[in-house]
């Protein structure tokens, strides 16, 4: 069974810092590129950050560039997205998604339920 489970959400106030894990199980984490997407209330889910299978390549949303670090540890099934220098324009729910390419060329995703990241003073 693949299972997707985001931690580290929560209240932080403007200016602060979180990191979100997102631990993976059920299928071959180390051949999955791995993002992060959030979606805020009214919008659109947008991709936040992302990561190749091999931890050799990442890419962000320019929102967050500067700000935000993905990594993950293949080791553990485990992706990370740290988080510092928050804004209120950063809460949403943050979603882990987990994607790879099959043999007849379709992409096959996971994702994860959410967690929820408020920053507010």
């Amino acid at each position: 069974q693949v299972q997707l489970v985001e931690s580290g959400g929560g209240l932080v106030q403007p200016g602060g810092s979180l990191r979100l894990s997102c631990a993976a199980s059920g299928f071959t984490f180390s051949t999955y590129a791995m993002s992060w997407y959030r979606q805020a209330p009214g919008k659109e889910r947008e991709l936040v950050a992302g990561i190749t299978a091999t931890g050799g390549s990442t890419n962000y949303a320019d929102s967050v560039k500067g700000r935000f670090t993905i990594s993950r540890d293949n080791a553990k099934n485990t992706v990370f997205l740290q988080m510092s220098s928050l804004k209120p324009e950063d809460t949403a729910v943050y979603y882990c998604n987990a994607r790879t390419l099959t043999g007849d060329w379709r992409f096959n995703d996971y994702w994860g339920q959410g967690t929820q990241l408020t920053v507010s003073s």
